[in-house]
């Protein structure tokens, strides 16, 4: 599968080495490289924004365009207006886009190292049906994690929650290198 990535921080990076090791290819749009960011959307099967979450909006307004029919995981989170996610941005500026909320509720260290001694971490995430949400499940089990679907797009607000309750294990137990496990699901 062709994947671009926007965003080579250490979410985007770590999310390109995890998928191209998987054999898909991945194209990494970086705001230093003139052309990148164009050349990471065009022909691809998923498109994860890896941004930080202020830049979400301007990416959407300049490149909403190109995204009809696109699986776009938003993996990126603001703090601004109340909400983490970028759902009325996609709406406002990429309402062709099928978003997929995803990689936003852990640290990128467990994306790195997605397994704990024997078990597999989940990683929850939300988005529509069909195409979408094969998409968005290979692409998760390809980075190595367990996906759990939420929902549809409404879901995205619980999907967020979830982030809160990472953050606040965080900073109890100080330290990133925590995950989930849902307990009753098969797979």
């Amino acid at each position: 599968m062709r994947i671009g990535i926007i965003g080579a921080g250490r979410i985007g990076g770590t999310l390109a080495s995890a998928l191209s090791r998987a054999g898909h290819e991945v194209v990494v749009g970086r705001r230093s490289e003139p052309g990148s960011i164009d050349e990471a959307v065009q022909d691809v099967e998923g498109l994860v924004l890896a941004l930080p979450g202020g830049d979400v909006d301007t990416f959407l307004r300049d490149h909403g365009a190109a995204l009809d029919g696109v699986v776009v995981i938003d993996a990126a989170n603001s703090r601004s207006a109340g909400a983490a996610h970028h759902a009325a941005a996609f709406a406002e500026h990429a309402p062709g886009a099928l978003m997929v909320r995803a990689f936003n509720t852990l640290g990128w260290e467990n994306f790195a190292e997605p397994t704990f001694g024997d078990e597999r971490a989940d990683l929850f995430w939300c988005g529509p049906e069909g195409r979408a949400t094969e998409v968005a499940e290979q692409v998760i089990a390809d980075v190595g994690l367990r996906p759990v679907r939420v929902g549809g797009p409404e879901a995205v607000d619980a999907v967020d929650a979830v982030l809160a309750l990472w953050f606040a294990l965080v900073t109890e137990h100080g330290t990133r290198r925590l995950a989930f496990r849902t307990l009753g699901l098969e797979g």
